[in-house]
């Protein structure tokens, strides 16, 4: 069915030892098999993803595949492990920290010629669990699963997902650390992506002053996912590893002027959750902004810093990639091409984000003389607690002729709020409409730009809620029905207007529908 080219395990040393105890390793992955699972069922799986790995829609839904992708059943040529890899928690160091609740199967060849890893979340122990027990709830499964599938159908740089697989086993967690765990559903989310690299797998050889390991790895990442980079056989010099860095620098600020432009928030950028080809990858505590406010994180364990808060993740990926910058110095030695790595990153991400920001407001392009008009905006759209989902889509339905800011009532989250904003809101639609009217651009054009960046359905936490309830409870369909919506998030769908209303008052300050915890 599948044909497997485990490259990764074939061209980079691993440890010698294999199996789940844990340990220190000093490879760059170690050999573990999954732990089966008492009674593995398929709740849901990517149609998209399924293609893309030229995998038969009828074998999906055999007991086959619910065995294998919950890692009960091998397929011939797989050859699992777990990568090791350390990272920067919070903005400390933290050591080794490595796959400890992820095993990937293989890497399989597509139709297309690629390669696709598929990784498993939550199919048991490896060296790297620590404490933990290597498996993943349902609740976490489902976020997961869903949002990886809603970014990429977003046009966001995303690791993917193929299944979701209820394990018919109990995992116990204390979701919100106060010493009263629970027994909850078990799950694993294959995941899926050219590659799980991240920063954090080269953080951790240069750590530990092991040059030789870190040169071999970047060898391999640049001839593998960055060829371009190389001239026919030569060998990867000091220059190569700094186009390398740049190139990451400049994929990581596509990502991230993405993330801004759909209003998602992360929640925990650390390294290690920080993919080396510039993908969003690891679907914990993220969220997506309701009422817009820059200072808003979905992370409760970062309640108090709110270090990866929504305004700040720009801020964060670059002082991530320093921190990469730092582990690839031993290669490039010079400091010089490394600087100019994060200077790329800086005008990279400026020039994303001026060209989402003019497509989400209906413009051609900005100019420096619109600085005044979008600090007012988002001023407003703070104080006066406006969803802003909701309000980018209901401005492209603005007459530049006749602005009306009554288009804009049912993304207000308060009516007091409301009230103190409405005159500016007034005056600044004005000016908008001066702004655009100005363009002479025709109107179905801009409405139609607008309307192909500002998204009509994002995950928000409170419907993530509302489908892990009923799965809980033993009804996939909510799964289903939000999987179904978030592949088309900008095209209206008829009779699915409920999916595209602002967060309800019950989901305002309830865990899980506002902020999560790092538990999964």
């Amino acid at each position: 069915m599948a044909t497997f080219e485990n490259v990764l395990v074939s061209a980079l040393p691993g440890e010698p030892l294999a199996g789940p105890e844990r340990r220190q390793v000093y490879g760059l992955y170690s050999r573990v098999l999954p732990t089966p699972v008492p009674a593995p069922r398929l709740i849901a799986s990517s149609p998209e993803v399924v293609a893309l790995l030229g995998f038969d829609p009828a074998w999906v839904a055999t007991s086959e595949f619910a065995a294998v992708f919950a890692g009960n059943q091998l397929l011939p040529g797989m050859d699992p492990y777990s990568a090791n890899y350390g990272g920067h928690q919070f903005g400390n160091w933290a050591g080794q920290l490595g796959d400890g609740r992820a095993i990937t199967l293989g890497e399989v060849v597509t139709p297309s010629g690629s390669r696709q890893e598929l990784q498993l979340k939550g199919a048991g122990p490896t060296p790297y669990s620590r404490t933990a027990d290597g498996r993943a709830v349902l609740r976490s499964s489902i976020r997961e699963f869903i949002c990886s599938e809603a970014m990429h159908h977003l046009g966001v740089p995303t690791t993917r997902a193929l299944s979701l697989i209820a394990t018919g086993d109990a995992v116990v967690r204390d979701m919100f650390y106060d010493g009263r765990p629970e027994a909850e559903p078990g799950a694993i989310v294959c995941r899926v992506a050219p590659s799980f690299i991240r920063f954090g797998n080269f953080e951790l050889p240069a750590s530990r002053g092991d040059t030789a390991l870190l040169r071999v790895l970047a060898d391999f990442t640049i001839r593998q996912f960055y060829p371009e980079l190389l001239a026919d056989e030569a060998s990867p010099d000091a220059g190569t590893y700094a186009a390398f860095f740049r190139e990451v620098c400049a994929r990581t600020a596509v990502t991230i002027a993405h993330w801004q432009r759909v209003g998602f928030v992360h929640g925990v950028m650390n390294t290690d959750n920080m993919s080396i080809l510039g993908l969003t990858i690891d679907y914990g505590p993220y969220g997506w902004i309701d009422n817009f406010d820059p200072d808003w994180t979905p992370n409760t364990t970062d309640a108090g810093n709110r270090r990866y808060r929504f305004g700040q993740q720009p801020s964060i990926a670059y002082w991530n990639l320093t921190r990469l910058a730092g582990a690839l110095l031993p290669l490039v030695v010079d400091e010089a091409p490394l600087h100019d790595g994060l200077e790329h990153f800086v005008r990279t991400y400026q020039d994303h984000d001026r060209r989402f920001t003019a497509a989400k407001l209906g413009l051609e392009a900005l100019t420096d003389d619109d600085a005044p008009l979008l600090l007012e905006l988002r001023a407003i759209l703070a104080e006066g607690e406006i969803d802003m989902t909701l309000f980018y889509r209901a401005l492209a339905g603005i007459d530049a002729a006749r602005p009306d800011a009554g288009v804009f009532d049912a993304a207000f989250y308060d009516a007091d709020r409301r009230a103190a904003v409405l005159a500016r809101l007034e005056t600044w639609l004005a000016a908008y409409a001066a702004r655009v009217t100005g363009e002479a651009a025709d109107p179905t054009e801009r409405r139609t730009r607008m309307n192909a960046s500002n998204p009509l359905y994002v995950f928000r936490n409170y419907l993530a809620v509302e489908a892990i309830e009923k799965a809980t409870a033993g009804d996939d369909s909510g799964v289903h029905e939000l999987l179904s919506v978030l592949r088309r998030p900008y095209t209206p769908q008829a009779g699915r207007e409920r999916y595209a209303a602002r967060r309800p008052d019950w989901a305002r300050n309830r865990a899980g529908a506002s902020m999560l915890s790092c538990s999964s």
